[in-house]
Parts: structure tokens; C-alpha cells; sequence
């Protein structure tokens, strides 16, 4: 079977199409959340009956503000078991990051040479050789030459010695 590439001026008419029709959905789920936060508070919380004397106005204002100081108690109650939760979540992922470890990533092999490392930490004001093989020469060079002349003082203390 052989596809059909869509034009863009097809694609761009199809995606305003969806665009449109998801902008009418949620228009419509607005409308439908304000329809029942309506319908709950006329179920649940009935209009105050205003009439009557001061003394029942009183009654009905102190029912109202025991009704009111007890549901904050419940909010801030519940916040509290909210936080404490959140709390605990935080310490148990902080926990499996722990347990999981961290992973070490795979080094890359780098061709540098002990002269170019050098100047990489360094910098480049300072001139540091580390031809290696000639260090290695010079240091037998001079441990040779400290045992020869080491060993000829070490005659002539012993000459010194006997003559003494």
C-alpha cells in the first residue's frame, strides 16, 4: 500500500479543527463544574431563614461560627496529615535514591599525553615537561653517580680510619 503525505495547509486545517473542538470541551466542563458546585450548595447549605427577632439572628450568628471554627479545625487538621505525608514521601524517595546508589558514569578513553595533562591543570603560563624517559635516564644517571661517589668517600674514610 502506498501513503499519502498529508499537505500542511490539510495538516495545519485538521489541527485547528481539534483545537477547536478540545476549546468547546473544555468550555462545556467549566460550565458543568459551576452547574454542580451550584447544585451542591443548594443541597447542602440552604439559604438562612433571616426572619424573625434579634435574639434568633444572635442564635443562628453563634451556630454559624461554631459551624465555622469547626471546619477549620478539620482543615488544619487534615493540612497537617497532608504535610506529614508529603514529608514522608520526600524521606522514602530520598531513601531509594539512597538504597539505588548513584551510577558512576563509563569513562571515556582519552589519548593525552602527560605533557598536554600537565598543562591542562596547570595552565598554559607554566612550562612543565614530563618526558618521562629522559627523567627516568637522568635519575639512574645521577643514583649511579651518588653510589660511585658515595663508595669512594666511604674508601677513604676507611683509608682515614686504619692510618688513625
Amino acid at each position: 500500500m502506498s501513503e499519502k503525505k498529508m499537505t500542511s495547509s490539510r495538516r495545519h486545517h485538521l489541527k485547528s479543527l481539534i483545537l477547536q473542538i478540545a476549546l468547546n470541551w473544555l468550555e462545556q466542563e467549566k460550565k458543568d463544574g459551576v452547574a454542580a458546585k451550584e447544585a451542591y450548595m443548594a443541597e447542602n447549605c440552604p439559604a438562612p431563614d433571616t426572619s424573625g427577632d434579634q435574639a434568633a439572628l444572635m442564635e443562628l450568628c453563634k451556630k454559624l461560627h461554631a459551624a465555622i471554627d469547626k471546619i477549620d479545625e478539620e482543615r488544619y487538621d487534615i493540612e497537617a496529615k497532608v504535610q506529614k505525608a508529603d514529608k514522608e514521601i520526600e524521606d522514602l524517595k530520598i531513601k531509594v535514591v539512597d538504597l539505588r546508589g548513584v551510577k558512576k558514569p563509563a569513562l571515556k578513553k582519552v589519548r593525552m599525553s602527560a605533557d598536554s595533562m600537565l598543562q591542562a591543570l596547570l595552565g598554559s603560563k607554566h612550562k612543565v615537561t614530563m618526558d618521562l624517559r629522559s627523567n627516568l635516564k637522568q635519575a639512574i644517571a645521577l643514583r649511579h653517580k651518588d653510589l660511585h661517589t658515595g663508595l669512594g668517600l666511604a674508601c677513604l674514610r676507611g683509608l682515614m680510619l686504619q692510618e688513625g
